[in-house]
Order: C-alpha cells, then structure tokens, then sequence
C-alpha cells in the first residue's frame, strides 16, 4: 500500500491525483453552469416584456394583457401621466423612459398608446419594433386602426396578442402565419365622415356591439310575444398529442333577439359569484375555491347599461334594441374541461416502407345528455402524401338500418387533395362516445420520417348546445318591466358552445 493511494488512512481504488482533477473539475463546472444559465438569461431577458397596454388619448386602458404579474398594478396611471405631462411645455414623451426602476416603452399610432413595460435592461428598438409589428398585424386585420375599431374587436385582439407573445416572449408576428391559428373573424367598422355622426338607437347606444354568429334558430315559435336570450361561446384551445391541454381561452356574447310588442325595458340578473377583470381579484377569498367563481378577464356591455350598477348587483338593465343585438361581450383565459380530445397516432406499415397508418382517436367528454352537431376533424397532410385511404369506424349500411334513429352515427372521410387536407366528419355526436378513424397513407419513397414530422396541426370544429356554458356564466333570471295585466310573455334561455381554434399540435 502506497501513500499516494491512501486519503485519511483509507486506501482508494485509484491514484488520489485523480480525485483531485475529478474535484476540481466539479467546482469548475457549477461556476460554469451559472455563468452559462446567467448569460441564457440576460440575452432572453433583451426580448421579454411584462405587460403590454393600449390606451386611448384620454388615458383609458383599451387592452391590458399582464404576462409576469411582476411590475406595479398601477403602470397604466404611471405611465399616462408622464406621457401627457413630459416636460410641462407640451412636448411628446421619448420612446423609452423609466420610472422607479421600469422601464416604459411607446409608440404612438392610429391614435392610441401601445406600451410595453418590463423590469428587465431590454432592447428598445426591439420591443418598439414588436409593438409596430402588433400594429400592422390589426392593420392587416381591420383594415385601420382607431379606438372604436380595437373597442369592436377587442376580444380577437387578445386572440392575436395570445398567438404574438408567450409569457412575455414574442414568438410569432407573421400575419400570414397567425391566420392559421387565430380564426375569429373581425368585425369590420366603416370609418366615421369627420363631422358625421352615428345613427342613434332606442336607449340612446350608438349602434350594438359585436354579434357573434349565432348558430341558433332565433325564428319565430308561434307565440305572439317572446323573446330569445343565448349566451354564444367560443372556445380556443391548444393540446399535444397526448391530449394535455397546453392554453386555452374563452370568447363569448350574451346575445339577445326580441320580439316583444312596445319594446319594454328588460332586467337580467346574472351569476352571484361572477368576478369581473383585474379590479375584484380582492374578491377571491370570499370563495371556498377558484372553481367555485366565474372569472372573465375582460367585458364590455351594451351602452345603454348602467355600467355601475352592473359592477355592483351583476344586474343588466336596458330598452333592447330592434333586431339581434349583443348585450354582453367577454373574454375569459381560465382553463374550461374541454368537450372533445383527439388522439393522433402515425405508425409504420409492416408491409410497405412508403406507407403509413394514421389513427385518429376521437373522445366526447361531455354528458350523454348533449349531442354535437357538424363535428369535423380536419388534418393538414405535406406533399409527400399520393394517396389516403380511410376507413371509420360507423356501423355498415345492413347494421345501420337496423338500428334505431339512423344517421346518429352517420359520418364520412375524404381526402381533398387540392387542398391537402384529410377531413373526418360527423353528423351528431352523443356525449360520453369514442371513434376512431383509420387511414393509409401512400407517400413518396424516402419521405416517411419527414411526413410523420410535417402532418398537422389538427383542427376541430363543432357546435355542442345545452347548459353548463364553458365559462360557468349564466342568466339567474329576465324580468320584462312592462306593467300589463296578465302579461306573460315566452322568454327562451339557450347556451351554445363553438370552436374557434381548437387545435391538436401533434409535434
């Protein structure tokens, strides 16, 4: 036994020079791997911003999207009043300031105030290049930009704000690109003649706000008065192909058509535990439980609502308008049970090195009670594609006669090749089902690797009527102000859930 093996009296199994150079080279590396994770940091920290808000010349927050929840609640005050108020001689603010250590950065466009803010040292060019960007991508959308444009389409502006930045990282600002995912249809407002005003409605609104398309039949039943209350959503969500729901959000009206005589005044009470943006966030802890509320994030209502009393009795009081009309429109992020997971699977086919299996695996996750109508399940194939085949797993023609209301499974496959898009549809979907489609897919020699890498994403369209709403909202009650003896008029409560981008990334 020889000293240079031995460390505290204890023989060693090698040479205790290699311990040493193995010692060293571990205090070594964890210095290293700070220094490296600091340095990844501060270069992703160059492009990150924490809040991002549009303010309209009189200082009021059209669009406030917080990605962090780490700069101060009141940044939108803050930064008002510095950029109103620069110098005292009426000049304009510079692009990039900072107040007590955050930083404010600006442009000033289409006549509001697109503002980033953040703690960290950023690029300003940068940012002031992703806020022009957010610009050109409404342009793109509506046409122009102006305040009451952004007021009208503010729920499909935090659509596109989702899709532009993650978690404060800009990720994509190719308009091309976000039509893909984002498939909200705006709602295009005809610029106003200088000195031209709007044509006033009953109540004194200056025109409804955004109609969602209803896909409900608001003719008429038969009764003499009746009227039609919906509450529409819209639902976005994005899932892997493991079916985890990786975002969601939720875009809903509360849309009203009536057809009672004299237009009297109607009240609709709604949810008790119903928490309205960021201001009664305080509100939380009177509840047992987050899912015990219903939380939207952003709202806006009809003009000639008595917005305070709203804020205070969650009570909606109006003389409805003529025609169909949106009472209420809202935005919620909060995570919903989705309706439908879709399953993707792409195997090899142990017959053929240029053909594949594609199975699609479709889950109703909502009561029996419900039935879905116009289910399709559209899969964007590449180039590299020749031929599919597919096979679904509906009863055969002999069996399907047999069985009790026919067409409730009636569904069908085809492959649009001119549009490179395989799309599986469904007639109606019963809640608590499963189904499958199989398909075989000829592609060219070589190319089976990259069409299983470049298939996708999968999207899914459906329309599922019947109570609960995704948000959790709904009307406690409607009461027709109108003094009339025996006066009893048919009122029609529906809910309705659509997709908007409801999306199954398999890669």
């Amino acid at each position: 036994m020889t000293v240079e093996n031995q460390l505290f009296g204890y023989e060693l199994p090698f040479p205790r020079q290699d311990l040493y150079v193995a010692l060293i080279a571990v205090l070594a590396f964890i210095p290293a791997v700070i220094l490296l994770n600091a340095l990844v940091n501060g270069v992703m920290n160059l492009f990150s911003t924490k809040k991002i808000f549009l303010l309209s010349p009189r200082g009021d927050t059209i669009i406030f999207k917080d990605f962090r929840g780490n700069v101060p609640k009141t940044s939108t005050e803050v930064f008002f009043r510095k950029a109103k108020f620069w110098d005292g001689a009426g000049k304009d603010a510079p692009p990039a300031f900072h107040v007590d250590g955050v930083q404010y950065l600006h442009v000033k466009v289409g006549g509001l105030y697109w503002v980033a803010v953040t703690r960290d040292n950023v690029s300003p060019s940068l940012i002031t290049e992703l806020l022009m960007r957010l610009y050109w991508i409404c342009r793109d959308y509506f046409g122009y930009v102006s305040e009451e444009v952004i007021r009208k389409n503010f729920l499909l502006v935090y659509e596109l704000l989702d899709e532009v930045v993650d978690y404060g990282f800009p990720q994509n600002s190719s308009t091309e690109r976000l039509k893909q995912f984002v498939l909200m249809e705006p709602l295009i407002v005809k610029p106003r003649i200088p000195g031209g005003g709007a044509m006033k409605l009953p109540g004194g609104a200056t025109g409804p706000t955004e109609v969602i398309k209803s896909v409900l039949d608001t003719d008429r039943t038969g009764a003499k008065e009746e009227i039609f209350v919906d509450i529409v959503e819209k639902l976005t969500a994005i899932f892997d192909a493991n079916g985890h729901q990786k975002s969601s959000s939720i875009v809903g009206a509360i849309q009203i058509k009536s057809y009672l005589s004299g237009n009297p005044p109607i009240r609709l009470g709604l949810s008790e535990n119903l928490i309205l943006g960021r201001r009664d966030q305080r509100m939380l802890s009177s509840y047992g439980s987050d899912a015990d509320v219903v939380m939207l994030d952003t709202y806006s209502i009809h003009e000639s609502v008595d917005a305070e009393r709203f804020d205070s009795e969650r009570v909606l009081e109006l003389v409805p308008p003529d025609g169909h009309f949106a009472l209420m429109n809202y935005r919620s992020s909060r995570s919903f049970r989705p309706p439908f997971r879709v399953y993707p699977l792409v195997e090899d086919d142990m017959y053929s090195a240029d053909k594949l299996t594609l199975y699609l695996r479709l889950l109703a996750e909502y009561p029996a009670t419900k039935t879905a109508t116009g289910v399709e399940i559209t899969v964007p194939l590449p180039r590299s594609v020749q031929r599919v085949h597919c096979e679904t797993d509906a009863p055969n023609e002999a069996k399907l006669l047999a069985l009790p209301g026919k067409g409730a499974f009636e569904q069908s496959a085809e492959w649009r090749e001119r549009d490179r898009k395989l799309v599986w549809s469904i007639k109606n979907l019963k809640g608590g089902r499963e189904h499958t489609l199989r398909c075989r897919l000829t592609v060219e020699p070589g190319t089976v690797e990259s069409t299983k890498r470049d298939y996708g994403p999968i999207m899914a369209q459906f329309v599922l009527p019947g109570k609960p709403s995704a948000s959790g909202l709904d009307v406690r009650y409607m009461k027709i102000l109108k003094e009339e003896k025996n006066y009893a008029p048919s009122r029609w409560f529906r809910v309705v859930a659509m997709a908007n981008s409801y999306q199954i990334r398999p890669h």
